[in-house]
């Protein structure tokens, strides 16, 4: 009989915590849920009155003129974050498969605890890092250093995602390939790489969407420009810190066009945080 109730009194404890610990996952998930639809529909709210056609296609108008739009910024910020994905990409991967096929010893270590730090480091710090190699230099500001501050915070994304994804390959598969007769580049080359390729897409969209939206190291490199601008070489306008720079003016003009820059900013986010999704969800399906 003593035996049952404490069984019982036991039951009833571990009920009672289970229960608590559904409630307080489900208030944490609902607040953190709550918070993102309040900024979405905050900024939807704002935005979308200002976002047109004419906003997408126009240069900015000088205050006082109707009209006027972010399509130099949207130009400048793809080519910025292009160019920035084509220098990281390859140095990425391409370290992320040395630390997954052949990263042993101290060599290894340091690089993933440098690629760690690396990741925690301020963008602030990024672009004054930037600012202080190609900028001062040279007494010119330009997209391309703004690209270079871009790659090297898209650098730790790339790497850790490359490492687990080439990591998730069956052995089995790199096994099948060596018992063929190929050599071990070959099969990282061939076989691994391609395997992985799905996941190693994926982080490479995150690291897109994580420097998208960033406007300190543009602050110290790339500069803006109120006109249209294709040379990277150049000052070139950028979506975020035209949205900054906006933001902090005094005209209302202005104010609403930033708020218009910003939901323009979160769709293209947003849609890259789905292709990601996509990409592993693909991986994950087959």
């Amino acid at each position: 009989m003593a035996v049952s109730v404490v069984v019982r009194r036991t039951l009833k404890v571990r009920h009672a915590r289970s229960a608590a610990s559904v409630f307080i996952t489900a208030l944490c998930a609902g607040s953190a849920a709550a918070a993102l639809l309040l900024i979405l529909g905050y900024v939807v709210r704002e935005g979308i009155t200002s976002v047109n056609v004419p906003f997408l296609t126009q240069v900015p108008h000088p205050i006082g003129v109707s009209g006027g739009g972010v399509a130099n910024a949207i130009l400048g910020t793809g080519i910025t974050v292009g160019i920035a994905t084509a220098m990281a990409t390859p140095i990425g991967v391409l370290t992320g498969v040395y630390l997954a096929m052949y990263g042993r010893g101290a060599v290894a270590s340091s690089i993933r605890f440098l690629s760690d730090v690396l990741a925690g480091v301020p963008s602030i710090a990024i672009g004054l890092f930037a600012y202080a190699v190609l900028v001062a230099p040279f007494k010119h500001f330009s997209a391309l250093s703004g690209s270079f501050a871009f790659a090297v915070l898209m650098l730790p994304v790339i790497i850790r995602t490359t490492e687990e994804a080439i990591r998730s390959v069956p052995i089995t598969i790199r096994e099948g390939a060596l018992a063929l007769g190929l050599p071990l580049y070959a099969t990282t080359m061939h076989v691994v790489i391609p395997a992985a390729r799905a996941a190693i897409t994926t982080g490479l969209l995150l690291s897109i969407a994580r420097v998208t939206g960033e406007t300190a190291p543009l602050l110290f490199t790339a500069f803006g420009s109120q006109f249209w601008e294709a040379n990277p070489s150049n000052p070139m306008a950028q979506l975020p810190l035209q949205i900054f720079n906006y933001a902090i003016s005094p005209y209302p003009q202005w104010h609403q066009q930033a708020w218009g820059g910003a939901l323009i900013l979160i769709v293209v986010v947003l849609f890259l945080n789905i292709l990601a999704r996509a990409a592993l969800r693909s991986r994950t399906s087959r």
